[in-house]
């Protein structure tokens, strides 16, 4: 891993730019997140880690954004799902630290024992969850363009992999034209 970036070297989202993104409905991004998620780490977890994640909430919170991301796990995917008071588990940290840590730049470890990185709730899931990921092959996060253009376009190519190996789904029966019904 790459030595931490010093606090003044890490850059921040602008205030007004957090101010913004503080005010957008949550739910729009936690459906992005989960898609990311599911796109990426749902089939790579382990059946004993994806079992004690069974019916759990997470929260991510993106501090100098001011933003928030509610999701659950559920017979093996990620779903968003509405604010709770109390999340099983939340992770809270800036963007460039949480950046820094799905690249695998930081460890989580330093970013924990340094107060960037915050766990709340279920201390044992935070443990597993941290564990699982620190051994997951990670092969979005090894690209160093990280544009959303770049990102996007990755995540397009995954998505079309996955459609390109799901069965179609099933034909409705046509209907015959009006003017093609007798009369």
């Amino acid at each position: 891993m790459n030595p931490s970036l010093a606090p003044a070297a890490r850059p921040r989202v602008p205030a007004p730019l957090a101010a913004v993104l503080s005010r957008l409905p949550r739910y729009p991004g936690s459906l992005l997140l989960v898609l990311g998620l599911n796109a990426v780490l749902a089939r790579q977890l382990p059946p004993d880690v994806a079992a004690h994640m069974q019916g759990k909430r997470f929260c991510i919170q993106v501090r100098d954004a001011g933003l928030r991301f509610d999701f659950a796990w559920q017979r093996s995917l990620f779903l968003p799902c509405a604010p709770q008071p109390e999340p099983d588990l939340t992770l809270s940290a800036d963007a460039c630290d949480l950046l820094r840590l799905a690249q695998r730049l930081d460890d989580p470890d330093t970013l924990f024992f340094n107060r960037r990185l915050s766990l709340q709730g279920d201390t044992e899931l935070g443990l597993v969850v941290k564990n699982a990921l620190d051994a997951l092959d990670w092969p979005l996060f090894g690209h160093a363009d990280w544009t959303p253009p770049a990102l996007l376009q990755r995540l397009r190519q995954r998505l079309d992999a996955r459609c390109a190996t799901a069965p179609p789904p099933p034909r409705a029966p046509s209907r015959p034209a009006p003017h093609e019904q007798a009369q």
